[in-house]
């Protein structure tokens, strides 16, 4: 009894500095958040700033469509990426980890500003256009450029999670499947994406998550043109110091993440059980 009462003081002290990190950084940073969603500027509690949220339908809609398209064009560009990592020799498979890596050890500010110099009417790809005789393209201030910022900043989310779960699948299991007459498809779609589940949800997630509360990106590369939620969040809070119209719209954006998270957890615990039962 002693034994069990010592182990148990002594995973609570090992839990302790965690318990106090996430109830510093986590719990009280949520609570605030609650506490101006619901409150006036006099601190009196009201329902005016969940009610004015609906003036904001059109902005949360263009959001959540640029963060699903990013989402989708990163999962199609990194799949095949992934898969064709996860077969090389070690030694291929550090450097192309280390090429993906690096341009994350660069400021997002840095890295968005330099699709700016790439993008804008005098950038590098409307200098190529001129000296071949074409007219410049318009690309900064469009949806495609805020979309095109979001894949590129985001893309090791997706590449990294699914490489780590490909790399690990057993070559036998191909083999066996060539063995018994199953093309290129047919692996792909009962064996591959099946076990990659688990890193294609976790991709999705760390995509979509920053996709659709950012605001950098859409300022930069949308050039003030696209105004996405994260957007109207920031200039709430630095511009007209509203913070509790602010605090109502990330109150909402995070439900809604929230509820994306546990709908993509909730399918991917249903496919691996109906592929359990296929399996059986």
């Amino acid at each position: 009894m002693k034994h069990t009462n010592r182990r148990s003081l002594r995973t609570g002290l090992l839990n302790g500095p965690y318990l106090l990190w996430s109830a510093i950084f986590i719990v009280v940073p949520l609570f605030m958040i609650a506490y101006y969603a619901f409150t006036d500027s006099s601190g009196a509690f009201t329902w005016e700033n969940i009610r004015m949220l609906t003036l904001y339908k059109e902005t949360f809609a263009i959001s959540l469509w640029y963060s699903l398209l990013a989402t989708v064009i990163t999962f199609i560009i990194s799949f095949p990426f992934a898969y064709f990592m996860s077969r090389r020799s070690a030694s291929a498979q550090r450097m192309m980890t280390l090429l993906i890596m690096l341009p994350m050890w660069m400021n997002l500010l840095i890295r968005t500003y330099s699709w700016m110099n790439i993008l804008e009417r005098n950038g590098i790809i409307n200098n190529i256009l001129g000296l071949i005789g074409l007219e410049p393209l318009k690309m900064i201030g469009t949806g495609g450029a805020v979309v095109l910022g979001m894949v590129y900043n985001y893309i090791p989310y997706m590449i990294i999670p699914i490489y780590t779960i490909l790399v690990k699948m057993d070559p036998a299991l191909l083999e066996a499947a060539e063995d018994l007459g199953a093309s290129f498809l047919v692996k792909l779609r009962r064996i591959i994406l099946p076990l990659s589940l688990p890193g294609i949800l976790s991709g999705i997630i760390m995509v979509f998550v920053p996709s659709i509360s950012t605001f950098y990106i859409s300022q930069k590369l949308g050039g003030g043109k696209i105004m996405l939620i994260g957007d109207v969040i920031d200039r709430q809070i630095q511009t007209a110091y509203n913070y509790n119209l602010g605090a109502s719209l990330s109150l909402v954006l995070m439900v809604f993440i929230l509820l994306s998270m546990a709908l993509l957890n909730r399918a991917g615990k249903d496919d691996n059980e109906d592929e359990g039962v296929m399996l059986i």
